[in-house]
């Protein structure tokens, strides 16, 4: 699908994460899938980060968003019983603002977290998932220390407190998959027939393959709470969080 688009959609949401309103068309619309726009800044959902609500608003007439799906082309569902806009209508998109600013605080809070883990105490990621203002995280980690969760929620905040900046750039596959430990997941997910990477770097700490939304920098986050770690077999811990701030 590449960075910039998906099936016949500019993708808005990955060039400015800021943005909360445009105006775009309508060039499909599928009665079971959805409805296709020519630019969106909807957040399709993936990584684990959920997709975006919000509104269409066409000809005095308004259409909840209330998820999306991805095919060829990317959809976005309206909520049940709302008029759909006709191919080829002009239309105003806006994002819930509060949901996705939550979303980028906790998916770049997720990326804190995987870092100092990885700086601290080497291990990778093997799964995780979020929703607004709470997140868990998976970690090849067979004998954390002990005192882990007091330890781990402390170096997490101090290195919130910092602020860094938070940069996203786009380099070709080979470029990207050179530099040092670009993959934290145990297994590479990056499509094989992907030819370009979107990296996500908070500056001096952690520079990860990533197709999510999130803040300019950590100090944006607030501070977070690690609320559990539970054990999910001898070799991974999951780490629980929610913002706090």
């Amino acid at each position: 699908m590449g960075i910039s688009h998906h099936g016949r959609t500019e993708r808005l949401d990955l060039a400015d994460p800021s943005l909360r309103e445009w105006t775009c068309r309508v060039v499909h619309v599928d009665p079971e899938r959805g409805i296709v726009l020519d630019r969106s800044a909807f957040y399709p959902g993936g990584g684990g980060q959920p997709p975006d609500h919000g509104v269409l608003l066409w000809q005095g007439v308004q259409t909840r968003i209330v998820g999306t799906h991805k095919g060829d082309d990317l959809y976005l569902i309206p909520a049940e019983g709302d008029p759909t806009p006709p191919v080829g209508a002009e239309v105003r998109g806006a994002i819930e603002d509060e949901r996705r600013f939550t979303l980028m605080r906790t998916h770049s809070g997720l990326h804190v977290l995987c870092g100092v883990v990885f700086r601290d105490f080497g291990a990778l990621v093997t799964g995780g998932n979020m929703e607004p203002g709470e997140a868990r995280m998976d970690f090849n980690l067979p004998q954390p220390p002990e005192g882990f969760k007091g330890l781990l929620e402390e170096a997490v905040n101090k290195e919130l407190a910092t602020d860094r900046r938070v940069s996203v750039r786009v380099l070709p596959r080979d470029e990207a998959l050179a530099i040092p430990d670009i993959v934290r997941t145990q297994t590479n997910l990056i499509p094989p027939d992907e030819q370009e990477v979107r990296i996500v770097d908070i500056e001096g700490l952690d520079v990860q393959a990533d197709g999510g939304t999130h803040v300019a920098s950590i100090g944006q986050v607030g501070r977070i709470q690690v609320v559990k770690v539970e054990s999910k077999g001898k070799q991974n811990r999951r780490v629980r969080i929610r913002l706090v701030s």
